[in-house]
């Protein structure tokens, strides 16, 4: 059997979160072929790996959103029009009406017409007029036209990818993601399985409304968008999984079909945090508080600072770490580092790039900040270590600090980008070395009850098997050899 890992601005570029995720799947199935289907910015990143991909991943595919050759130019300088199937087809999905995408898929896969030509062609003129006509009279036209342009440019991009054959497409978002799991699925006729670490279209939106690149109205047309390809994954995938109860509700109030849903909590391998290495002689006398993230706005390192340098005033012994790449977004890393100079806070270390394994044992707790999160592997790693946690109240966090069980809290939650909060949260936790003990064996009992690496191993093995069998793939070679299958 080989799987297709589909992934979007993730593995094998970037350390860390879903990358590191994908990571520990493929090295939980050693027996099976994986080949990576990677959605990446341009063709400036291509081939810049930062994981040593596991033997049993054969390939590499990319797919960008964004590419200086926008696919076969006009002949002779003649526009291409779209045959009237193709025209509707187009139509409905500008339209965002019973979106014809068997038609949109074959039409990318097989046309050898010029995506430039395309957008700016009398066709896609037409159908914009047609919708600026009903639903956006009151907005300068020329300035919604170049939207839609920026808009439809990289998914139509993505769906003339070519796509590498698989007996499953495993799709780790929806989003763009989603669309190309789709188009594989209709053209191989696999099994397609659509994994949501963090809900794809509230991310989205949560960034665009964020956003000073996009204005008014438009972040909306923006997200009408991503709820659209996030929507289609939702209906075409035979199993979605989630990683709480709250992310499937979310996923059902998108549009996902209940019963395809499976909640499938994130699993380590708590062996890897057995014996760390412990303190050194320069962290005497100092309470060590671990971030372990990327440098990027999603994990609000801002916020964090500001309330360090609070909390430090309370509390001289603090020290915080922040362990990991500051090069996912540079400005915001500058601007971090900056923030540091300005309020003359000391004890901050930014290490980069890190083996979480070799740090981890030196930290008293560690923190997350983030203003979006689904569930946080650096939780369940410091829990794996026996260290305590504060995290913002995102995602999977509360459940993972509370717990569905009988250990007890683990940590401290407070709320997005609230300093006071988070900066009370340090003083406390740092102020008693016997909280920090009795919430890090908590969380730890958490870990190994609930969230080995072993347990979703196995979760996944069924689905593989469940999904592959359905459509006729085989699921371990031994089953080859099934006769009461082959009859």
């Amino acid at each position: 059997m080989k799987i297709c890992i589909v992934a979007e601005g993730c593995y094998p570029y970037v350390v860390g979160g879903v990358s590191g995720w994908i990571h520990s799947m493929v090295r939980s199935f050693p027996d099976v072929e994986f080949v990576v289907l990677a959605i990446v910015a341009n063709r400036s990143v291509s081939g810049k790996f930062v994981y040593e991909l596991p033997e049993n991943v054969t390939a590499v595919y990319e797919a960008y959103l964004d590419d200086y050759d926008w696919g076969h130019k006009p002949k002779h300088g003649k526009r291409t029009r779209l045959g009237p199937k193709e025209y509707r087809a187009l139509r409905s999905i500008i339209m965002d009406q019973d979106v014809d995408w068997d038609t949109i898929f074959e039409m990318f896969q097989k046309g050898k017409f010029s995506i430039d030509d395309l957008l700016m062609g009398a066709d896609f003129l037409n159908i914009v007029k047609e919708v600026y006509k009903h639903r956006y009279p009151q907005i300068v036209f020329s300035d919604f036209l170049w939207t839609m342009r920026s808009i439809y440019l990289p998914l139509f991009l993505i769906l003339t990818t070519p796509l590498p054959e698989a007996d499953i497409y495993h799709c780790v978002a929806t989003g763009y993601a989603g669309v190309l799991g789709c188009m594989a699925k209709h053209f191989y006729r696999s099994a397609l399985l659509i994994s949501e670490h963090g809900i794809y279209t509230r991310e989205r939106e949560e960034e665009l409304l964020k956003a000073t690149w996009v204005a008014g109205m438009y972040k909306n047309i923006w997200i009408d968008q991503f709820r659209k390809m996030s929507l289609l994954a939702y209906i075409r995938a035979d199993r979605v999984t989630s990683l709480y109860a709250h992310a499937r509700e979310l996923q059902i109030g998108l549009g996902c079909p209940e019963e395809k849903i499976v909640v499938t909590p994130n699993g380590i391998d708590i062996k890897r945090f057995e014996n760390l290495p412990g303190k050194k002689a320069e962290d005497e006398g100092f309470v060590n508080i671990g971030a372990v993230l990327r440098v990027a706005p999603i994990k609000d390192v801002k916020t964090m600072i500001r309330a360090f340098a609070f909390a430090k005033e309370s509390l001289s012994t603090l020290r915080l770490w922040i362990m990991g790449p500051t090069d996912e977004d540079e400005e915001y890393a500058r601007e971090c580092f900056e923030l540091v100079d300005a309020l003359q806070v000391p004890d901050v270390i930014f290490t980069g790039r890190i083996n979480v394994s070799d740090y981890l044992g030196r930290m008293d707790f560690t923190i997350l900040t983030s203003i979006s999160e689904g569930q946080p592997l650096t939780i369940l790693e410091s829990y794996a270590a026996h260290k305590p946690v504060i995290a913002t109240d995102v995602g999977c966090c509360r459940e993972l600090i509370y717990g569905e069980d009988d250990f007890g809290t683990a940590g401290i939650l407070t709320h997005i980008m609230n300093i006071a909060e988070l900066a009370a949260a340090m003083v406390e936790m740092g102020k008693s070395s016997q909280m920090r003990r009795e919430m890090g064996e908590r969380g730890y009992k958490r870990v190994v009850n609930s969230y080995q690496i072993g347990q979703m191993k196995q979760t996944y093995e069924e689905i593989y098997e469940e999904v592959g069998w359905s459509y006729g793939k085989l699921w371990p070679a031994e089953k080859m050899e099934d006769k009461e299958w082959q009859e």
